[in-house]
């Protein structure tokens, strides 16, 4: 039972108030999230993908929820601790426990950069 999670967490993230405020939209519209490494977009702006999708409970051998984990990425020009809530509260509001906030030193863009990671279990509801 394969889950597609990533236009839930497009259209949560993308419509959170907190973060349409905060970051902006680019040249196409769009408020700045994107389900893959992006190029050419001004700071700050949120980054995401799947890093797990695994069946993990079976009913009489049908799958019937999966694991699965996200990684997010927040990018600034300064502190990345408004941007870095606005989206905790929309994973959590999603039902994603968060598993880790760390900081990484950007030393050859000079942006700031806040590393995320969420999982939830899914019964493909």
């Amino acid at each position: 039972m394969m889950i597609d999670l990533k236009p839930k967490i497009t259209q949560a993230l993308r419509s959170n108030a907190a973060l349409i405020s905060l970051l902006g939209r680019d040249a196409k519209g769009n408020v700045k999230v994107y389900s893959e490494t992006t190029k050419e977009v001004d700071l700050p702006y949120v980054t995401f993908f799947e890093l797990v999708n695994f069946d993990n409970k079976y009913l009489d051998d049908v799958p019937v929820s999966s694991d699965i984990h996200f990684h997010i990425d927040v990018f600034s020009a300064w502190n990345t601790g408004p941007i870095a809530v606005a989206v905790n509260q929309a994973m959590e509001d999603l039902g994603f426990i968060r598993t880790a906030a760390v900081d990484q030193n950007e030393k050859n863009t000079g942006a700031f950069h806040k590393i995320l990671r969420y999982k939830t279990i899914n019964y493909g509801s």
